[in-house]
């Protein structure tokens, strides 16, 4: 069938980390698209760009997902990697990027994403689809989230690939909505995505009339805490000291600290990306002249020189995931003569990520009281996303709801999926963020 359809619902779940895809037909099948890469079919998209030219001057090609990935270790050619880039979508102090002689936008960066995700979806869907259904945070990632300006340039990036009718639905309600074909009698469910960005929240009361499934809004909560904010505990815990965080530099007669705000940016996947592009480097090679370790530093200048980031981040991401069913991971990371090696205890992991937990919790007791319940009432408890799977996080929940109330959907799909099943509901445009409570 085609996705043009009225009768099909694509949603689209664009994440800090990954993209899932999912349509349902008119009788509520619903399936994720798959992508064939290197002899395996996958569901997930990573959420990352590769551009580059393959001769100077001839014009900047990109891919996404893991061809962008493919094309990164290849490293064949002069290329800008970008990962974990919807951070930036609520950042009005990001203008744009410079990619070889061309200047991007956010929403020129997402347009090309999204165009190699639907090359690559091998014709199986279209932004020309008559009903699709995105996906945005409750509350966008970053310090000051301007909200208004992200969804302008959401809009703006789906509107050049004829998508511009598209709603936005918050992601948690799209998790709801595919949690909610597993209840078998009336509930008020909590559900909580936990994505790379942001952990959004919400409160919905779900109920069964003429055999139908009814749904009301409650609450809806969100915080700029996430899997990216614990790996950043890790570097700044582990490797941010092997690569001079705390030294010091040389300025005239005095001895002054390195500046932390380097190592702000190696910590957030987004900005190592830029550090290249942005004056950090240039910054980093002036201090390493007069540095008191200036080893240090030139490993730093490494990792920044020869985009290892992304090695970075596949590194510092398998031993937080390894921390979930061990007590202690050895770390390491290598490339490019840089060798950085740590054990990491759970204890320590969760001592790092403790400020976190607890905002955490104050943000579910936000949207407890938002919605005007109280523990007590939500009868059952709806955890999505890899960062639910971290103790820690699984202990918040179990002590204010109880383990027996706890349930886990698919960590990468959930969303994608009740996305879909949203354009098939009797009132679609209900559910739009403008829309809900």
């Amino acid at each position: 069938m085609s996705s043009a359809s009225p009768a099909v619902s694509i949603g689209i779940d664009f994440g800090t980390s990954n993209t899932v895809v999912a349509i349902a037909a008119d009788d509520r099948r619903v399936e994720a698209i798959r992508f064939d890469h290197g002899g395996q079919r996958h569901s997930v998209y990573v959420s990352a760009l590769c551009f580059w030219e393959d001769r100077p001057g001839a014009g900047a090609q990109a891919e996404g997902g893991p061809w962008a990935i493919e094309q990164f270790l290849e490293g064949r050619h002069v290329y800008r990697f970008l990962q974990s880039f919807k951070t930036f979508a609520a950042s009005s102090s990001f203008n744009t990027t410079q990619v070889f002689r061309q200047r991007y936008k956010f929403e020129d960066i997402l347009a090309a994403f999204l165009r190699t995700l639907a090359r690559h979806g091998g014709g199986k869907f279209g932004f020309e689809a008559a009903n699709i259904t995105v996906g945005r945070p409750v509350r966008f990632a970053g310090g000051n989230p301007d909200e208004a300006l992200a969804m302008q340039r959401y809009r703006a990036a789906f509107e050049r690939l004829g998508a511009g009718h598209a709603r936005y639905v918050y992601e948690p309600v799209g998790a709801a909505f595919s949690f909610a074909r597993r209840l078998e009698r009336d509930a008020t469910v909590l559900v909580a995505d936990f994505g790379g960005g942001t952990s959004d929240f919400s409160v919905m009361r779900f109920s069964r009339a003429a055999g139908s499934l009814r749904a009301e809004p409650l609450g809806h909560a969100g915080i700029g805490i996430a899997g990216d904010t614990f790996d950043y505990r890790i570097v700044d815990h582990v490797v941010s000291p092997r690569l001079g965080k705390g030294s010091s530099f040389r300025s005239f007669d005095k001895v002054l600290p390195v500046p932390s705000g380097h190592y702000t940016n190696l910590a957030r996947w987004h900005q190592l990306a830029m550090m290249k592009s942005n004056g950090d480097l240039r910054e980093l090679r002036e201090l390493a002249r007069t540095a008191l370790k200036p080893d240090l530093l030139e490993d730093f200048i490494t990792i920044v020189d020869l985009d290892l980031g992304f090695s970075l981040y596949r590194a510092v991401s398998d031993a937080k995931v390894a921390l979930s069913a061990q007590d202690e991971v050895d770390f390491r990371f290598k490339g490019g003569g840089v060798d950085i090696g740590a054990a990491i205890t759970r204890k320590n992991f969760e001592a790092w990520i403790a400020d976190d937990i607890a905002r955490l919790g104050a943000t579910v007791d936000k949207v407890l009281g938002e919605a005007g319940v109280t523990a007590r009432e939500i009868e059952k408890v709806f955890l999505t996303g890899g960062t639910s799977f971290v103790p820690a996080v699984r202990k918040l929940f179990a002590e204010r709801f109880g383990n027996e109330r706890l349930m886990s959907g698919d960590q990468f799909e959930s969303i994608a999926y009740g996305l879909a099943l949203i354009g098939h509901s009797p009132d679609p445009d209900r559910w739009a963020a403008s829309q809900v409570a």
